[in-house]
């Protein structure tokens, strides 16, 4: 195989290079997905209603997308030295499908990370939600209890002040009115 390479002349062999190098890389990071050795994240359990940004969602260059644009860069510019073609058209048309990689690339890692749900309780979705009193709550704000209730598909247990005349105690049913600044559920009574 090294005679054969030795053999190429400058152009054919800058595009062989490419091709081979972009394709280990791309055929690495792959192999990295597929096992779970790209995590970025940090292990643990949070229990917190947290907004803002997460980052940039639709990522053009990145490593990945690099890799790839370098393969196919590569692969086609190989398949068009073959053809035949021009060095200009050549090299035109590998920039393209390089390119057109990257976005496909991009394009999927993002659409990938979308079907991905951070598990996070947002409060917010609580409201308008029937749950019943776990551990009695104490009349007009007097003392707070928990209700269960189901919040984004699971039955949690949450902390809950009433605005009722009477305390509120286990069994009875309450549907959520509001959350306060703190995360407290403010509920009322439905079975009188």
């Amino acid at each position: 195989m090294g005679e054969w390479y030795d053999s190429l002349e400058l152009f054919p062999k800058v595009y062989w290079s490419i091709a081979l190098i972009g394709s280990v890389v791309l055929v690495v990071f792959l192999l990295l997905t597929l096992i779970g050795g790209d995590a970025d994240g940090i292990e643990g359990d949070v229990d917190a209603e947290v907004e803002g940004d997460s980052g940039i969602d639709f990522q053009f260059l990145s490593i990945k997308n690099l890799s790839g644009f370098f393969a196919i860069f590569g692969w086609t510019g190989v398949a068009c030295i073959e053809a035949g073609l021009p060095i200009f058209l050549t090299i035109l048309i590998s920039i393209i499908c390089g390119l057109l990689m990257m976005v496909s690339m991009a394009a999927l890692f993002y659409y990938l990370s979308k079907l991905q749900s951070s598990g996070t309780l947002h409060l917010k979705n609580a409201v308008n939600q029937v749950g019943e009193v776990y551990l009695t709550i104490g009349a007009n704000r007097g003392s707070i209890g928990k209700v269960s209730v189901r919040v984004q598909g699971s039955l949690r247990e949450l902390e809950a002040l009433t605005d009722e005349n009477l305390d509120l105690t286990q069994g009875n049913v309450v549907k959520v009115k509001e959350i306060t600044d703190n995360g407290i559920l403010i509920v009322k009574l439905l079975n009188k």
